[in-house]
């Protein structure tokens, strides 16, 4: 198993080969953001900006500006953290870099909370024209850094990456598809057991396994933002599960609120996430089962929400 962060090194080595424009920024932290196998490969086109992450933004602003495809890369709690810097330098500049932000969720354990990220989708989706991206596992963030490598982009890109290794989903050759959700199992039976859970990012291998003995949908976000609408209309049916290793506040819950308020879907939520709680330092395990993400949690609750 690999950790969605490797999934970023490697593919951004392999893809900048044929791309001289691609840069590299790290704010100290490239062994763990794994940008650092990009500055093996190139060491000309890496740039080791130091614990100055507001610094690195507006440097990254600026060589986007003059026709660089810049990834910056840090921990996401500290490179969200400076949030007025971004939105003023990258996001309201429509500046088209791509903002990676590593070590999201509790699962980087014991660290502790001042390195968690739990509030960043929350933040980046709600800056103007950023494109938000949570890829579930190590071949599908492979997919999405080749998009992002091989696309002119036309505004700015948050995507979240997790520490922790996690069990493989999809083929090595997957495709991404931006703005789409991904069905991994689907529910049998009456419209009155229609049920479906929206995951993202690192939780979709615990969900899968929580609901393997359970009739429902199971759908996979990996973009937040733009969300696939269409595909909520379609699946929301009876009850709506979220799950996320990030804030109940803000996050893919938030979003799949919005649009199930905004259409009239007649529905019942149920998001499963950090419920407005600074978690503690912990073993990764640990602290998915204390705060209800561990599949058997996940498993408890969507059971109890069903009746079952």
């Amino acid at each position: 198993m690999k950790a969605t962060r490797d999934g970023f090194g490697e593919q951004l080595v392999q893809s900048a080969e044929n791309n001289p424009s691609i840069i590299g920024l790290s704010a100290d932290l490239g062994k763990a953001t794994k940008i650092d196998k990009f500055g093996a490969a190139y060491p000309n086109r890496i740039y080791e900006m130091g614990i100055a992450e507001n610094n690195m933004v507006g440097v990254a602003s600026g060589m986007s500006e003059y026709g660089y495809k810049v990834f910056l890369a840090s921990f996401a709690s500290f490179l969200t953290g400076k949030y007025d810097t971004i939105r003023c330098s990258i996001a309201y500049s429509n500046v088209p870099c791509v903002i990676v932000g590593t070590h999201c969720g509790m699962a980087i354990g014991k660290d502790g909370v001042t390195q968690m990220g739990l509030e960043d989708i929350s933040l980046m989706r709600s800056l103007p024209g950023m494109t938000v991206l949570n890829p579930s596992t190590y071949n599908q963030t492979r997919a999405i850094v080749k998009y992002l490598c091989d696309n002119d982009l036309e505004n700015p890109y948050y995507l979240r990456l997790g520490r922790q290794p996690v069990q493989e989903i999809y083929d090595e050759d997957v495709s991404f598809e931006l703005g789409k959700g991904i069905v991994h199992k689907k529910a049998e039976g009456s419209w009155q057991e229609q049920h479906v859970v929206f995951s993202t990012g690192c939780m979709l291998p615990d969900v899968l396994e929580a609901t393997k003995d359970i009739n429902i949908t199971v759908i996979d976000m990996p973009t937040i933002k733009p969300l696939d609408k269409e595909i909520i209309k379609k699946y929301a049916k009876c009850n709506v599960f979220t799950v996320e290793d990030h804030s109940i506040i803000g996050g893919l819950g938030s979003s799949v609120a919005e649009v199930i308020a905004e259409e009239g879907i007649t529905c019942k939520l149920h998001r499963i996430a950090v419920n407005d709680v600074f978690p503690e330092s912990g073993v990764p395990a640990d602290l998915y089962e204390k705060y209800g993400l561990s599949a058997n949690k996940i498993s408890e609750r969507i059971k109890n929400e069903l009746g079952k």
